[in-house]
């Protein structure tokens, strides 16, 4: 079994929702991304979710895109992002960790060797955002012999049949985008998120995601309501931009935010729990 797998069968156990943070790596510097890994586990992390910095994050939105700018400003690269979650584990061998981002660092690297350097970093999963589903079974059976799970996206313009395409190729956890559009914007619309995730729930015994537009503790605990996992992205991001190079303080307003998603997740999952029971 997977890290991913684990963690998620850990998490269905107990009744509670996995709460998955975003960083871009190596922003502000490949030292902060990791110190900030470790602080957002602390602050209630079930998995970390790093992003791979690109020059064209075309589903990201200015928040990341800027990370990805500033990440690439001072060279860093998929190997300097491996080297990143290789430290993490010197700490942390339980936490999964999910590589997100697009094929191209991939395919320069070679999709084999990626796939035995990352899964002997510690990296579990790996979110590729341009992989459609016509090019999925060319490249997530090389993930899964090297022992990384490949996380595939559904958006709410996905069909029923191209939602069961997806999920043939897919593993650890399926990541649904919750509205049309990219990451960071602020139409998260939760009243209508079972319905979509609906089809998904049919197509997959996979758990499920919901990510972009995630920016509150509310609309944290709202998520949670439907799904197997909150991730928290652009909200993360922003203060990283906001504070700068002061890691100190940028680690504490992180692991703040964090902690108030954690608590309002945990809230909803206790009032599930008890309207189950009576």
């Amino acid at each position: 079994m997977s890290r991913l797998a684990h963690r998620f069968a850990e998490l269905k156990r107990a009744g509670r929702t996995a709460l998955i943070p975003f960083l871009t790596a190596g922003d502000p510097s490949a030292d902060a991304t990791v110190e900030f890994m470790h602080a957002l586990v602390a602050a209630g992390a079930d998995a970390i979710e790093l992003g791979v910095p690109f020059t064209d994050p075309m589903a990201d939105g200015p928040a990341i895109q800027a990370a990805c700018e500033r990440a690439l400003a001072h060279g860093t690269s998929l190997r300097d992002v491996l080297a990143m979650v290789q430290r993490f584990r010197e700490r942390d061998s339980d936490t999964p960790v999910v590589l997100m981002g697009y094929f191209n660092p991939i395919d320069s690297m070679g999709l084999e060797a990626f796939g035995q350097r990352a899964h002997e970093a510690g990296v579990d999963g790996a979110l590729i955002v341009d992989m459609t589903a016509e090019e999925a079974p060319d490249i997530a059976p090389a993930l899964v012999e090297a022992g990384v799970d490949p996380v595939c996206l559904i958006a709410p313009t996905t069909g029923e049949a191209r939602i069961a395409r997806i999920c043939e190729n897919a593993a650890g956890f399926i990541y649904y985008v919750s509205f049309k559009g990219v990451t960071g914007a602020s139409s998260l619309d939760t009243d209508r998120l079972a319905a979509q995730i609906a089809p998904i729930r049919q197509a997959t015994d996979l758990p499920v995601g919901v990510g972009f537009g995630v920016r509150t503790p509310e609309n944290a605990a709202a998520v949670a309501a439907v799904a197997d996992a909150v991730i928290v992205g652009s909200a993360l991001v922003s203060q990283i931009a906001e504070y700068g190079n002061d890691t100190a303080t940028t680690t504490k307003k992180l692991s703040e935010t964090l902690s108030a998603m954690r608590a309002a997740i945990d809230s909803a999952d206790e009032r599930e729990q008890e309207g189950e029971s009576v």
